[in-house]
């Protein structure tokens, strides 16, 4: 496998053009959100995970705190389509600079939308991964939002 950067070169030139400033915080490999944030001493509610979803014909970014779960059928009632998770081939496809599992919760980057739970809007920092799993990306509260300026967001995790 090729080495992918730690953040990767779409995510980092997106967060540079919305102005956003953030921290890098590496941590030892982990391929579990929960791992990746007991490394970095942050709580579960703050790191945020996406989740790529196929709804209808298109694909969208869901995002919401590593320790929650997708409620499928909230996603179904609020966008009034089928959705499912979309295969791993097609993340693949979609985020070609990152790891597997490693998803930027920044689906504007990749020209996808993104919808995010709400509990990812209540806290004052939020960390992520950046493309691969070895390194967290913390900003806070205003640059989260600035750099979701677009997204949708209700509560659909559970």
């Amino acid at each position: 496998m090729e080495d992918v950067m730690a953040i990767s070169q779409r995510l980092r030139g997106y967060m540079d053009r919305c102005g956003t400033r953030f921290d890098e915080w590496p941590h030892e490999h982990s391929s579990e959100m929960a791992r990746a944030a007991q490394a970095a001493h942050v709580p579960g509610r703050q790191v945020a995970k996406a989740v790529l979803v196929q709804a209808g014909d298109e694909y969208m970014l869901a995002v919401l705190p590593s320790s929650k779960h997708v409620s499928f059928n909230f996603l179904q009632q609020w966008l009034a389509r089928d959705v499912s998770l979309a295969e791993e081939h097609t993340a693949a496809a979609l985020f070609p600079d990152c790891e597997l599992g490693a998803i930027p919760p920044v689906g504007a980057a990749y020209g996808l939308k993104t919808i995010i739970d709400d509990d990812m809007l209540m806290d004052q920092d939020v960390w992520f991964e950046g493309g691969d799993h070895h390194t967290l990306v913390h900003m806070n509260a205003e640059n989260w939002r600035r750099l979701q300026k677009g997204a949708g967001h209700f509560a659909f995790s559970i």
